[in-house]
């Protein structure tokens, strides 16, 4: 494989129908990836661990020639990097990191600091927030078997095992619990008052998002928190989440509330 089309696989999120309204969720959650860095010249083990050590936290970033987006510098966070293995020029990597960084422009700068220069060999991402390649991934033909067996068999267990309910994607996010009788307003586009929480994570700060459920675990919108976690528990009225997306249909659950009304 050319240095200018480094082999890339792994963990790729794909929504369907109505799922695909918390894609974003997972889009800008950390990403883990396994990758083969090539070094262009000698380096020792003390050296090269030094240097690695330095791109941990906040760095700039520069997206390479080959990208989708703008060429612009920014700022991306490093969360960590592992030096798995090494064998000899080649080394294993595993890197744990802001969406939006670019691997392959991490191994180069790493090269050009190291003062020998380097490439990207091979990646392989093993997460996408909450979707960890050991837990949840998925070959096609794993797809197609259990697609075949639900058409011919009449048996649907292995798409219920394969594809996994859209409340999965956003179970790293704070959630809060509303009334049935909210739900229907919600729905609608309706901001979430106050009175229509029921429980709630602790910690929430204004500003966070949030997922809104259903007493029976339901996912029925995203928001950000226009109050935190203790102005919440003590506050008798007032808007607790503004909805910025709402995953429920409305008509699921009755209605309990009047025309023009801004809160549930």
């Amino acid at each position: 494989m050319g240095r200018g089309y480094p082999k890339v696989s792994g963990v790729l999120p794909v929504a369907l129908e109505h799922a695909t309204k918390v894609i974003s969720v997972i889009v800008h959650k950390i990403k883990e990836y396994i990758c083969v860095m090539q070094l262009h010249g000698d380096v020792s083990d003390e050296e090269l661990l030094r240097v690695v050590k330095k791109f941990v936290g906040k760095i700039y970033q520069r997206p390479p020639l080959r990208s989708s987006v703008k060429r612009s510098l920014r700022i991306r966070e490093i969360y960590y990097i592992d030096v798995l293995e090494r064998d000899g020029r080649l080394v294993l990597l595993r890197i744990g990191c802001e969406a939006g960084t670019y691997a392959r422009k991490l191994c180069h700068d790493i090269g050009l600091l190291l003062g020998v220069g380097a490439h990207m060999r091979e990646l392989r991402r093993t997460r996408a927030g909450p979707f960890k390649e050991d837990e949840s991934l998925v070959r096609l033909q794993d797809l197609a078997d259990a697609l075949y067996r639900w058409k011919f068999e009449g048996k649907d267990d292995l798409l219920r095992k394969y594809i996994m309910p859209m409340e999965r994607a956003v179970c790293e996010l704070p959630k809060i619990i509303i009334r049935d009788t909210a739900v229907d307003a919600v729905a609608h586009g309706a901001n979430l008052a106050v009175p229509g929480v029921v429980a709630l994570h602790e910690g929430i700060n204004v500003g966070d998002r949030v997922a809104v459920f259903t007493v029976k675990g339901e996912l029925v919108a995203l928001g950000r928190a226009n109050m935190s976690s203790n102005q919440i528990l003590e506050a008798k009225k007032g808007i607790a989440v503004k909805i910025s997306r709402v995953i429920i249909e409305p008509g699921l659950y009755p209605r309990a509330w009047k025309s023009g009304k801004k809160g549930t």
